[in-house]
């Protein structure tokens, strides 16, 4: 498994790699990309990381698992790429932006434009077997993607995280709310998107604290 992520990114990382659940880690998807269908690409695993440096990171957007279909997952939560159907979580992702904003969502579902502006766009298990939701998880992801959260939460200030869900909600717990912004909602996810996510207006309050923070606003 070939770890391609931008420098900066490698140096605050560094300390990870050196760790035995990581070499644990490392050995199970070598494994699992060797005997079956697993995503994203390899060598799109790390791609939030090589799309968004360290030093540039404004906003987080925490997803959980990557897109377990055919050509769906690109290293990005939430994303899919160019010409492919939106899924159900995404098409509400927009909506709540055409509703907050009034900006008409392209018909594209890939987020490398968000990433580029310094959105982090983050899953917290980095790669999936074929068809079968959640079977990398609990294999030292979580613990790798924590530690990218809490250099983030600690050394940097004025990022805005979005935490949808109530897995990426207990990720407020090691955020500093007096050093960042911390917008919590329910998923966009059809099963939860009406009970609360819509109307979060988190889109607005993000580029409104951007703003105040002397940053220059996500274009969505």
């Amino acid at each position: 498994m070939e770890v391609k992520m931008e420098e900066s990114w490698r140096q605050r990382l560094a300390s990870e790699f050196e760790k035995s659940y990581f070499a644990a880690l490392v050995a199970f998807v070598r494994q699992e990309y060797a005997t079956g269908e697993c995503y994203p690409p390899g060598g799109k695993i790390f791609n939030a990381f090589a799309q968004t440096p360290f030093d540039r990171v404004k906003v987080v957007i925490l997803g959980q698992d990557p897109y377990h279909e055919p050509g769906q997952a690109m290293g990005l939560s939430f994303s899919v790429p160019d010409g492919v159907q939106l899924p159900p979580s995404l098409k509400n992702i927009y909506a709540e932006i055409r509703d907050e904003l009034g900006i008409v969502p392209p018909a594209s579902g890939d987020l490398t434009r968000w990433a580029r502006q310094g959105v982090l766009l983050l899953n917290a298990t980095l790669t999936v077997r074929r068809g079968q939701a959640a079977s990398h998880q609990r294999r030292g992801w979580e613990t790798f993607t924590d530690a990218a959260i809490q250099a983030l939460a600690n050394e940097r200030e004025h990022i805005v995280f979005l935490l949808w869900g109530a897995y990426a909600g207990q990720k407020a717990a090691f955020i500093d709310p007096q050093r960042h912004l911390v917008l919590r909602s329910p998923h966009p996810s059809p099963l939860s998107a009406s009970r609360g996510f819509f109307g979060n207006h988190h889109f607005q309050l993000c580029n409104d604290y951007l703003v105040r923070t002397g940053q220059q606003p996500i274009q969505w």
